[in-house]
Parts: C-alpha cells; sequence; structure tokens
C-alpha cells in the first residue's frame, strides 16, 4: 500500500519544483520528535533513492523513504489554504494522537509493530 496525493497536492508538488528549477519530486519521511513521538518531514528530491517506494499523480512525484513507508501506509497528502497559511497535510490512518500543539503525533499498536520488525 502507498501514499496517495490529492490533485491539490500534485499541483503544489510540480509548482515548487519548477520554481525550484531542479528535482524529481517530493521526499516524505518521518522523525522522532516532539512531546508525541514523530513529525512529518518534506524534502525536494533529486533522485529516487534504493529502497525508497513512489507515487505520482497527474506527473508530480510523492517519494517515500523506505523506514518510514510502514508508518505511512494508507496516508494521503493534501496541500490546504487556510487563511494565509498554506501548507502539505497528511490524512494518515496509522496516527492514533497529536501533541496539543499539532506538531508531534504517535502511532497506533499495528504501525508501531511495523517499525519493530523493520529494525530487527
Amino acid at each position: 500500500m502507498s501514499v496517495s496525493l490529492t490533485d491539490n497536492a500534485a499541483k503544489q508538488i510540480q509548482f515548487q519544483l519548477a520554481k525550484r528549477g531542479s528535482g524529481v519530486g517530493l521526499r516524505v519521511g518521518i522523525k522522532k520528535v516532539g512531546c508525541s513521538g514523530f513529525a512529518y518531514t518534506f524534502d525536494y528530491a533529486d533522485e529516487v533513492r534504493a529502497g525508497d517506494l513512489v507515487s505520482e499523480r497527474n506527473g508530480a512525484k510523492l517519494i517515500v523513504d523506505g523506514e518510514s513507508a510502514a508508518f505511512l501506509a494508507g496516508a494521503k497528502l493534501d496541500f490546504v489554504r487556510d487563511g494565509l497559511k498554506q501548507t502539505f497535510k497528511f490524512d494518515n490512518p496509522n496516527v492514533d494522537a497529536t501533541c496539543g500543539c499539532g506538531e508531534s503525533f504517535s502511532f497506533k499498536e499495528n504501525a508501531a509493530n511495523a517499525e519493530k520488525t523493520a529494525n530487527a
């Protein structure tokens, strides 16, 4: 199972890469941080690495690092505007709870077990 993109997210990825002048897609992953445990990472991708998973919509590529794939399985990435704030936002069925500030989150038991299996 992979991460899907909305049309808005695909358009924003293409816009940002065109503005940058290079790149093959948007790289996403997770890292350990914050009060709840994890946060999403976003960066431009200049290449697809061994172990990466790639989702594509309307010519825009979303690249997920292999270590984060189990945590993002079934998630959908959108690009939303709320007043002056514009951001990529995940709808991730694997997330159990978020912290009060909304910056970090924890995973449901099945995603946590996937991490233990991947690290074994």
